[in-house]
This record gives C-alpha cells, structure tokens and sequence, in this order.
C-alpha cells in the first residue's frame, strides 16, 4: 500500500514538474496548474500504476480476511467453551 502511495505521489510531481517547464509558471496560473497537475496524474496512475494498485488490493483483501478469521476464530472458542461447560455439568444449573 505504501509503495503505491509514494508512486501517485511522485507520478504528481513529476507531472507537476513536467507542467511547469511547459510553461505554467506565472503566479495567476497557480491554481491551473495543480488542478491540472493532479487530474493528469490521476489518469496516468490509473493506467500506468494498475499492477501496483491490484497488487496493494490483493494484500489488503488478504488482512481482512486473517482478520475476520481470527475473529470468527476466537468467537467459535468461546461458542465451544460454553458448550463443553454445559456437558461437564457446570452449566445446568442455569437451566434448572
């Protein structure tokens, strides 16, 4: 994830950069400029940055899943848990 952050980042300087010596340099073209700047680079990094972005998805689908497994994990032990207390006998004197 880190590494496609600091891709898009560096694909806007450079477009940034690239933008300026081709002559947007005045102060009243500022804002053009880093408007410009930042929807160029978007399109770019869509095309040219799409294995890293896939890539970035891939780890973060896979986190989520060790984390909802874990969860669903430390949830089924405690499920089971209760379920052996009750056939050990501890638990039915709730049900009396």
């Amino acid at each position: 994830m880190l590494r496609y952050s600091v891709l898009r980042v560096l694909m806007f300087f450079g477009v940034l950069s690239a933008l300026w010596l081709a002559g947007l340099r005045d102060r009243s073209q500022e804002i053009p400029l880093l408007v410009l700047s930042a929807l160029i680079s978007m399109v770019l990094s869509f095309f040219v940055l799409k294995r890293f972005r896939e890539e970035s998805t891939q780890k973060l689908a896979a986190a989520v899943e060790r984390r909802t497994a874990a969860r669903q994990a430390k949830a089924g032990d405690s499920d089971e848990a209760a379920e052996d207390a009750e056939t050990d006998g501890e638990g039915t004197a709730q049900y009396r």
